[in-house]
């Protein structure tokens, strides 16, 4: 290590200014950190790190409100690395910066990244894996890498800015006024979600928001000429952000009054888009495909180091003065402004102390006492209710006792019966629109990606966010759901319209495998409840659930409320199965369903307990739950000496052999349905009491 290095001055495209020496050698160390990561592990995205790195630093060491010794400060400026595969940008920020280590919660008095954390980049157990992972880096805000997510969360953060203002801020005590500042690419501005998303925020009218979007027009096949040449600026015109450019990523001056232009902009989201050069600085690869996706070679680094005037080419070379130039830049400014923080939110909590204790439960992931209060309970019904029905009423009970529940559907809540309709709840919109940003109802219109990834941003940003739709769309949402569970975000996923039963809608509406999806994803925890008392065990059982996201499957069509004096209670839904009805000693058969068809093996177990048949009903909700039983709970519950087994459900029978065994038998659905009232496709089907009987007497007689 040594001390300052002289370098020169370069010129920059278009005669651009650039940063002074001391920038310069900041700028540069990040560049090289990246490319010596990259080669190292041999395996990496180098280029975009060495055009990024300039805009990156002015960033976060002139604009963002952040203080590295207090990753977790709750007003902190959000940076999100949308273009994630780049991730060695951000973790030579997180090294270089100082940025402290977080665990459980808590902020440790160590350094969330080493230089030798940059060196195990994408090995094994390192804390610098392929993509920036949520909890895994401090520092890191979400997860990204698939292109299009990041740009997703950071509208769901500049949403949760603006509700958690509009609820806690008061005269003289702005608590919350944090800004998002996303850079994306050329990819992400290609994938429909950011599209949605960006649509989704200019409608919002969300200042709070700035994208500085990398426009190096380079993309893994090479030039996007060959798929892409629209005018990127004009679009986001149309959906109603401020558009800035700035013509070399170098221009430090253009840059931050670029920067400064957004932030005044207080009515629009802001785009920014910044011209750069892939690679910038090898002599060979820069402006290439070439830059992009792989390591750029000894040789090239080499001639990009020298072109940086680097004079030592030892890899990982850190010149002493870096992180104290970060230090006295953002360090200073960070640690000043959380100070003033603290101590304004130490002054609300006496001015405000029941506003004060929602904000630390909100931080913490307390739920408020009495949240489950009114959740009702229903009387035995024949003609029953819908699960999507009596799942609303369960939210509208729930929803005014914690407060900080809000969320929406993709233009379907009349359907998914999600809205909120207490006294209060309002819609989050801004007053042009004839909404508050303290409204708790959210229009997402028909954008159900994008939908996905603003919860996950939302419930990034500490607000529990819940979102519906029809169980046939969750296709279009299975990456923000993936992405929840990677990052243990409790997003509350409702799809109602859960079967066949939807009927005369047909096959493109009528979901089938899209609950071996569901249950397939790791961390997921997918319940399909029987009955409206099964609803709201549902909700008891997935509201204190904060590390892990919850799908909940509801039906279109009216479910039979079971009498709960003759059967099981509901509240075994908790454990993922029960036994809802049984027999004397061990059964000879057993009856399994979840959600709609419970009710269809109910009505067959009747007529075999009529005939003196020892039979058994399992109520199965949730596969996930269940298995996380103990071995001797879920033998108790299909007790492995009876392999006399029937499986309904009106989806794919995939998954099912687990509980019926080789010699049990599954009533399910082997196509996509078709176009005709329900009652019509239940017979088509098989999914019929008779059908049920028929199965389990065929299994008896073996």
């Amino acid at each position: 290590m040594r001390s300052m290095i002289t370098q020169p001055v370069r010129a920059f495209e278009g005669g651009a200014a650039g940063p002074s020496a001391e920038d310069l050698l900041c700028i540069d160390t990040i560049r090289t950190l990246s490319m010596d990561a990259v080669q190292k592990a041999n395996s990496g995205h180098p280029g975009t790190p060495m055009a990024m790195a300039a805009p990156a630093f002015a960033l976060w060491q002139n604009v963002l409100r952040y203080d590295p010794a207090d990753p977790l400060w709750p007003n902190r400026d959000r940076f999100v690395l949308s273009i994630g595969h780049a991730s060695m940008l951000i973790y030579s920020l997180i090294y270089l910066a100082g940025v402290r280590d977080v665990k459980n919660g808590k902020v440790l008095d160590a350094p969330a990244l080493t230089l030798e954390d940059l060196k195990q980049f994408r090995q094994l157990d390192s804390r610098t894996p392929g993509h920036p992972e949520y909890h895994h880096t401090a520092g890191v805000e979400t997860t990204t890498g698939p292109l299009g997510q990041g740009c997703g969360n950071s509208v769901g953060m500049a949403i949760a800015e603006k509700w958690l203002a509009a609820r806690f801020n008061k005269p003289g005590f702005d608590l919350f006024d944090y800004h998002t500042y996303t850079f994306c690419g050329d990819g992400d501005m290609m994938e429909g979600v950011a599209s949605e998303a960006a649509s989704t925020a200019g409608h919002l009218k969300l200042g709070n928001l700035t994208w500085i979007y990398d426009s190096n027009r380079i993309s893994i096949e090479g030039s996007t000429d060959i798929a892409f040449t629209e005018n990127v600026g004009k679009r986001f015109e149309a959906y109603g952000w401020h558009v800035l450019e700035v013509r070399d990523a170098n221009d430090q001056k253009a840059f931050l009054a670029a920067l400064a232009d957004a932030k005044a902009e207080t009515t629009r989201p802001t785009l920014i888009i910044v011209h750069s050069v892939i690679g910038f600085g090898a002599p060979k690869k820069a402006g290439t495909a070439a830059a992009h996706g792989e390591p750029l070679g000894d040789a090239e680094i080499l001639g990009a180091k020298k072109a940086y005037g680097w004079t030592n080419d030892t890899p990982f070379f850190v010149p002493d003065g870096v992180q104290d130039i970060f230090s006295k830049g953002l360090g200073a400014r960070g640690a000043e402004a959380s100070a003033q923080w603290k101590a304004l939110y130490a002054a609300y909590a006496k001015e405000y102390p029941d506003l004060a204790k929602e904000v630390d439960d909100i931080l913490t992931g307390r739920l408020p006492a009495g949240w489950d209060k009114d959740i009702p309970t229903y009387d035995a019904n024949p003609k029953g209710v819908a699960s999507r029905a009596s799942s609303g009423e369960v939210l509208n009970a729930i929803a005014p006792n914690l407060p900080w529940l809000i969320g929406g559907s993709a233009d379907l809540s009349p359907s998914t019966k999600t809205n909120l309709t207490f006294q209060g709840a309002g819609a989050f919109q801004p007053p042009e629109w004839n909404g508050t940003y303290g409204g708790r109802n959210l229009h997402f219109g028909v954008r159900e990606h994008a939908m996905g990834s603003i919860c996950n941003g939302i419930s990034l940003s500490g607000i529990r966010a819940y979102c519906s739709g029809f169980l046939i769309f969750s296709d279009y949402m299975k990456p923000p759901i993936r992405l929840s569970a990677l990052m243990h975000q409790p997003v509350v996923y409702i799809f109602t319209h859960d079967s066949i039963g939807v009927g005369e809608d047909g096959p493109t509406h009528q979901p089938i495998e899209q609950l071996v999806q569901l249950r397939a994803t790791p961390g997921v925890t997918t319940i399909r409840p029987a009955d409206a008392n099964e609803v709201a065990e549902a909700w008891r059982t997935l509201i204190p659930m904060i590390d892990r996201p919850s799908v909940l499957i509801l039906s279109r069509q009216n479910l039979p409320t079971l009498d709960r004096t003759v059967y099981a209670p509901a509240s075994g839904l908790a454990k993922g199965a029960y036994v809802l009805a049984d027999s004397d000693g061990t059964p000879d058969v057993i009856l399994m369903a979840t959600g709609s068809e419970v009710g269809l093996v109910v009505s067959a177990y009747e007529t075999l307990k009529a005939e003196g048949v020892k039979a058994r009903v399992v109520s199965m909700p949730s596969w996930d739950l269940f298995e996380a039983q103990p071995q001797d709970y879920r033998d108790s519950v299909l007790p492995p000496s009876v392999t006399a087994r029937v499986a309904v459900e009106m989806a794919s029978p995939i998954g099912w052999d687990r509980y019926v065994g080789l010699q049990g038998a599954i009533i399910a659905m082997h196509g996509f349905g078709a176009s005709a009232p329900a009652g019509a496709l239940l017979k088509k089907f098989g999914f019929t009491v008779d059908a049920v009987l028929a199965q389990a007497r065929a299994l008896l007689a073996k």
